[in-house]
């Protein structure tokens, strides 16, 4: 799903306008990512978790080259939990793995 998929979904069942759904949609979005720019940890309820975690140090491969170490340096990752409700649909669901 896109976010333009999501747009016209809730465009068509709320009788929303396209153009006020997208604007709320995108401004939603750029203050969730002000918030996990700053540090943030920001939570929905029943839905996840979003924060920002460091990643050590560490040495990495090459796939072309796998004898030559590849310094990976210590950096910044959003991380996302999903929340209980989320995790038991998941669960629950009978989805297919995606090729």
């Amino acid at each position: 799903m896109t976010k333009r998929d999501l747009v016209v979904r809730i465009a068509k069942e709320t009788g929303i306008p396209q153009q006020d759904v997208v604007a709320v949609l995108q401004k939603s979005l750029d203050y969730i990512a002000d918030a996990i720019v700053e540090g943030t940890h920001i939570e929905f309820r029943d839905f996840g978790v979003f924060d920002v975690c460091r990643r050590k140090q560490r040495v990495g491969r090459n796939p072309n080259n796998p004898g030559v170490p590849v310094p990976i340096p210590e950096h910044n990752v959003v991380r996302f939990r999903p929340g209980k409700s989320l995790k038991q649909r998941v669960l629950d669901a009978n989805i297919a793995p995606q090729a």
